[in-house]
C-alpha cells in the first residue's frame, strides 16, 4: 500500500474499484481527514495529457457543486502512476453493498434515497454539469438515511474542448444510457435514466441491463424492455412500475425530461405509501394525571373585578352570575359596627363620640322598653298619600246678637213659659258655636 498521494498521508486502505482503489487519508495542514479514490492511468503520454486537462475540469466543477446530497470534492491530482481525487469522508454504505446483501431496504427508503440522488442531480444540472456515471457505488447512503451521490470524476462541464479519451469507457455499461451505449451527444437526460436503473436494482435486487459480457450489456440496454419491479417483488406499489418505466424510456422525448419532475412523482408516491399504512401510535399515549382530591383546582377567573366596589357582603355578591342585579342587604349587617370601622379608618373617632357613646348605652341596656319609647322598635310605616289640597276657609258668620235680659221675676212664684223660652235660647246658642266650630275646622 502506498504511504502518501500529494500531500495526503494514507492511513489505510478502504475499497476497491474497477478502476483504482480508495484510501483513507489525512491532510496534514489542516488536519482534516478525507477520502482518496485513484484511478490507474496506464495510458500513453497523449492520453495523459488528455486526462489532466479533464482533471482541471474537475477542479473547477468541485467548486461549483455544493450541496447537502453531493460529497464535497477538495482537491485532485495525478502522479506518474495513478490519478486521485481527495473527497469528504463519509461513515456509512455504498447502495451497491446494501443491495449485494441480500437484505433490500424497503422500498419507502428506496424511494427516500433515490429522491435524495434526484435533488443532488438536479443541483448539477442546474449548474450544467452532467454526473455520466450514476450507479450504486457512487452513491453513499450515511446514519440517519442521508443519502450523497458522489464521483463527478467523469462529470461533463459545459463548453468542454477536451476529447473522450481513446480506449477509456467513460460510464459502467450496466447503467449508461442508450445514447451513450450508441456514442451520441448526452445531456441531462442521461442521468435521468441511469438513475432509473438504479432505483429498478434497488427495488429488486436484480439489473434492468444484464448479459454476459459488455456488449450483451449494451445490446439489451439499447433494444429490450425490463419487466416491472412489481413482476420481483409483489410489495412494490404499481405507481412505482410507472415511475422506473418513464425513466428508463429509450427515447429521450418519451422520458423525464428534468430529473427534478422525477424527484417529484417519487415523493408523491412516498407520500401515497404512509397515507395507505396505519396512523403510528402518539408518543402521548395517556392523558395528565389527574390532581389529588385534597387538592383545591385553581380557579380561572371568568372576567376582571376591581375588588375596590365589592360589597361588605362578598359571598353573597359572589354567588350572584347577574352582575346588573342589584345586590339585597344581608339581614346580618350592622350599621353601628360598620360606623366605628369607617370612622376608624378616617379618623374621624371624636366627631362621632356622642354618637359612639349613646349608642353603647342603649346596646347595655337590658329591661324592658314599652311600646310607645322612643327606643321602641317602629313598625314599618305605610307610604304617605300625597296630601289632599286643603277647602278655602269660608268666611266666619256675623256674631248673634247678645240674648235679651230675662224679665225678673215677680218675688211671688214664676210662670213655667218662660224657663222653656230659656232653655231654648240656650240650645239655640250652643248650636250656633257648635256650627262655627265645624266650619273652622
Amino acid at each position: 500500500m502506498i504511504s502518501t498521494l500529494g500531500r495526503y498521508k494514507v492511513v489505510s486502505e478502504i475499497g476497491q474499484g474497477a478502476m483504482g482503489v480508495v484510501y483513507k487519508a489525512v491532510d496534514p495542514i489542516i488536519d482534516r481527514t478525507v477520502a482518496i479514490k485513484t484511478i490507474n492511468l496506464n495510458l500513453s503520454r497523449q492520453e495523459l495529457e488528455e486526462y489532466e486537462a479533464r482533471f482541471q475540469q474537475e477542479i473547477k466543477a468541485a467548486g461549483r457543486l455544493n450541496h447537502p446530497n453531493i460529497v464535497t470534492i477538495y482537491d485532485v491530482g495525478k502522479t506518474e502512476q495513478v490519478a486521485y481525487m481527495a473527497m469528504e469522508f463519509l461513515e456509512g454504505q455504498e447502495l451497491k453493498d446494501m443491495i449485494a446483501s441480500g437484505n433490500l431496504p424497503g422500498a419507502e427508503q428506496v424511494v427516500d434515497i433515490i429522491s435524495q440522488v434526484a435533488d443532488g442531480l438536479w443541483f448539477a444540472h442546474q449548474q450544467d454539469i452532467v454526473h455520466r456515471d450514476v450507479k450504486p457505488s457512487n452513491i453513499m447512503v450515511m446514519k440517519g438515511g442521508i443519502a450523497k451521490i458522489t464521483d463527478f470524476g467523469i462529470a461533463r462541464l459545459p463548453n468542454s474542448a477536451v476529447k473522450t479519451m481513446t480506449g477509456l469507457i467513460l460510464g459502467s455499461p450496466r447503467y449508461m444510457s442508450p445514447e451513450q451505449v450508441i456514442g451520441k451527444a448526452i445531456d441531462a437526460r442521461s442521468d435521468i435514466f441511469s438513475l432509473g436503473v438504479v432505483l429498478y436494482e434497488a427495488l429488486t435486487g436484480v439489473a434492468p441491463f444484464d448479459g454476459d459480457n459488455v456488449n450483451a450489456i449494451m445490446y439489451a440496454t439499447v433494444n429490450t424492455t425490463p419487466p416491472p419491479p412489481s413482476s420481483h417483488n409483489k410489495s412494490i406499489p404499481p405507481m412505482l412500475d410507472l415511475i422506473v418505466a418513464k425513466a428508463m424510456a429509450k427515447l429521450l422525448e418519451d422520458r423525464y425530461q428534468a430529473v427534478k419532475e422525477f424527484a417529484d412523482d417519487l415523493r408523491e408516491v412516498r407520500r401515497q405509501m404512509d397515507a395507505s399504512r396505519p396512523a403510528a401510535a402518539l408518543k402521548a399515549t395517556t392523558a395528565p394525571p389527574t390532581p389529588a382530591r385534597n387538592i383545591a383546582p385553581i380557579p380561572v377567573p371568568e372576567r376582571m373585578v376591581d375588588t375596590a366596589t365589592i360589597p361588605l357582603n362578598a359571598e353573597a355578591a359572589a354567588k350572584d352570575d347577574d352582575s346588573g342585579k342589584a345586590l339585597a342587604l344581608s339581614k346580618t349587617f350592622d350599621s353601628f359596627d360598620a360606623t366605628l370601622r369607617l370612622a376608624a379608618m378616617t379618623d374621624q373617632t371624636e366627631d362621632f363620640r356622642d354618637y359612639i357613646t349613646q349608642t353603647q348605652k342603649m346596646r347595655a341596656y337590658k329591661g324592658k322598653i314599652e311600646s310607645g319609647s322612643p327606643l321602641a322598635p317602629k313598625a314599618a310605616a305605610p307610604a304617605p298619600e300625597p296630601p289632599k289640597p286643603k277647602p278655602a276657609p269660608r268666611p266666619a258668620p256675623p256674631a248673634p246678637p247678645p240674648a235679651p235680659a230675662a224679665p225678673r221675676q215677680a218675688p211671688t212664684g214664676s210662670s213655667p213659659n218662660l224657663f222653656a223660652v230659656a232653655a231654648i235660647v240656650v240650645l239655640g246658642v250652643a248650636a250656633i258655636a257648635l256650627t262655627i266650630a265645624l266650619l273652622v275646622k
